[in-house]
């Protein structure tokens, strides 16, 4: 990814931010400027929880070019508590089993680099189990 593009996307990325329709309500990740639900123009950012349950996951074991070294990883399919659903990877799991409807909260970690050890380090969300007594 161009580092321009990286930029434009830092606050989704850092920080889950999206946008709310101010016509229907719906809360909506990654922003896209028109709401899929009501089709009208929804351009206020919304900022997200980060909180959320894994809807569904699986485990990559034969990872993509890039990416062989974080084998073998979980990637979920993670429905925030405002309602939309996000793929991301699970981290911090430890000897925790994965499973459908566990709670998990956004963290920031790395996602990649680019180039040799001096390129640019990518940051992004990932989620991890939501720590208990964690505040809500």
């Amino acid at each position: 990814m161009e580092i321009p593009r990286h930029w434009r996307l830092k606050k989704q990325r850092y920080n889950l931010i999206g946008e709310v329709c101010p016509h229907c309500e719906a809360k909506i990740f990654p922003p896209r400027d028109v709401c899929p639900h009501c089709g009208e123009e929804a351009r206020t950012e919304f900022a997200f929880s980060g909180r959320g349950e894994v809807y569904s996951y699986t485990t990559i074991y034969d990872a993509p070019a890039g990416y062989e070294a974080y084998a073998p990883y979980t990637v979920a399919i993670v429905k925030l508590a405002e309602g939309p659903m996000i793929t991301a990877q699970l981290t911090d799991l430890g000897d925790q089993a994965v499973q459908v409807g566990m709670p998990v909260e956004m963290v920031t970690r790395r996602l990649r680099q680019d180039g040799d050890e001096r390129g640019v380090i990518v940051y992004g969300y990932k989620f991890r189990p939501a720590l208990v007594g964690a505040a809500a």
